[in-house]
């Protein structure tokens, strides 16, 4: 089975999805982690449970990974066309204890799996050969903690708690097919739309907001 771990707002700067989440929950979200091993960086944002929110993006002053970065953050073109486009909600992390059988005759979805860090591997996450989102953000990036739950004690907690994630695609019920055959608890609601977007709907201390 598969679980919702983590939200992602994939932005071409730190700086711009800092901004947007401000604008939508009326949160300022703290600094979370440096990614020495892939290049990147984030704030964090608990949202009730395990669950939580990461805002992601390359770190200019971070050294290129011996791989692609994760979340397509290599492709900052296709980045920021989504930003701009407003699909700045962009993707969500499922975690599960047997990465292998998820990716297994999947690998055109989820790619390979990756020991995470590279020198003490504490964790494997899946990325697509192209480097991009599976199935351009329809499908979730694939974590496995190897038994280790995520600790929520050093990620803010400003009160905001996920009440509903949904999303809209083109094939929504090509994505309700594969969700569930990868049994995921908590997946997003899906329905029909024009193009993929993800929209949140997050309780804060002042009122119910909507971050998409």
């Amino acid at each position: 089975m598969l679980e919702l771990d983590h939200l992602t707002v994939i932005a071409p700067t730190l700086q711009e999805g800092i901004a947007h989440v401000r604008a939508c929950l009326d949160l300022d979200v703290p600094f979370g982690q440096r990614h020495l091993y892939m290049g990147t960086y984030n704030h964090l944002l608990q949202l009730g449970g395990t669950t939580y929110l990461e805002i992601v993006a390359l770190d200019p002053h971070g050294d290129a990974p011996p791989c692609l970065r994760w979340f397509g953050l290599d492709d900052q073109r296709q980045v920021r066309a989504d930003w701009d486009a407003g699909r700045r909600l962009r993707g969500w992390v499922a975690r599960t204890d047997a990465i292998d059988a998820v990716i297994a005759g999947r690998e055109r979805i989820f790619g390979r799996k990756l020991a995470l860090p590279w020198d003490e591997p504490l964790f494997d996450f899946a990325i697509p050969e192209s480097g991009s989102l599976p199935l351009a953000g329809a499908a979730p990036s694939l974590i496995d903690r190897r038994g280790k739950p995520r600790s929520m004690a050093t990620m803010a907690d400003l009160g905001a708690r996920l009440r509903s994630f949904s999303l809209e695609h083109p094939d929504a019920g090509l994505i309700a097919t594969l969700y569930q055959e990868l049994d995921i608890d908590r997946p997003p609601m899906i329905a029909s739309g024009r193009e993929l977007r993800y929209r949140a709907r997050i309780e804060t201390p002042a009122g119910m907001k909507e971050l998409s």
